[in-house]
């Protein structure tokens, strides 16, 4: 049930419970996928190759990481998938949460490869990491207990995504995105934009440009105008 203009990469980040591990690659098989990144997991013992069942492929062919940027560098998008986004993340990172359902729609006629971060299953994603994040995704759960299994969430998400519509619009690489959110730093900094607002409103910056999903046409044509307001303001 893969799609061909999306590929969906897993990252779970510090999973805590290797049979948690194992349900997660599961899923994934389930649904067609078997790229898994684990960011510093715990020790994958029998237990999580007893709940990965026929998917031991996926599981064992799972990259380890020590670094979320080093599992994830290579995706045209990052998503963080966590159970509660509250206040904090509108009040302090800036970006509003969507549904798995919503992000299906967003990706449709696109093609690029997304990585989707799941959090400790304690603790969940902590802000420094959100900040690495281009899209937040909340599953809709009841008041009472939002709080989802690992696995499950991975599996609701999954099933959502399975069917997307393949596309042909190429989502702009991680590397070319990096380079011009430098350059945009570099702008503001010759604009003399206040210091103490500076890395507040770059990560609202990126945030703004990350739900946008840019092409790399698109990236070139910001990092073009930059480069003119760059010239008026020298010349000026």
């Amino acid at each position: 049930m893969n799609t061909k203009g999306i590929k969906i990469k897993v990252v779970l980040v510090e999973p805590l419970y290797d049979g948690n591990v194992g349900s997660v690659a599961r899923s994934m098989k389930n649904f067609g996928y078997d790229d898994l990144a684990l960011v510093n997991p715990c020790r994958l013992k029998e237990q999580s190759r007893a709940m990965a069942m026929h998917a031991l492929d996926v599981l064992e062919n799972a990259s380890i990481h020590s670094t979320i940027l080093d599992a994830a560098g290579d995706s045209n998008l990052i998503i963080a998938a966590t159970g509660n986004p509250g206040k904090r993340i509108e009040k302090h990172i800036r970006m509003p949460s969507y549904t798995p359902v919503e992000i299906k729609h967003m990706l449709e006629d696109e093609t690029g490869l997304i990585s989707i971060l799941f959090g400790r299953e304690d603790k969940g994603l902590f802000n420094s990491e959100l900040e690495l994040c281009d899209i937040i995704m909340s599953i809709p759960t009841g008041h009472e207990y939002p709080s989802m299994n690992i696995s499950h969430a991975c599996t609701v998400v999954l099933y959502e995504l399975s069917n997307i519509k393949p596309g042909s619009i190429e989502l702009a690489e991680r590397f070319d995105l990096d380079l011009m959110y430098d350059h945009f730093h570099e702008l503001m900094e010759e604009i003399e934009y206040p210091e103490y607002k500076l890395d507040k409103t770059m990560l609202m910056v990126r945030r703004i440009l990350g739900r946008s999903r840019l092409t790399a046409r698109e990236v070139q044509t910001m990092r073009g105008l930059m480069r003119r307001i760059q010239y008026r303001i020298r010349h000026s």
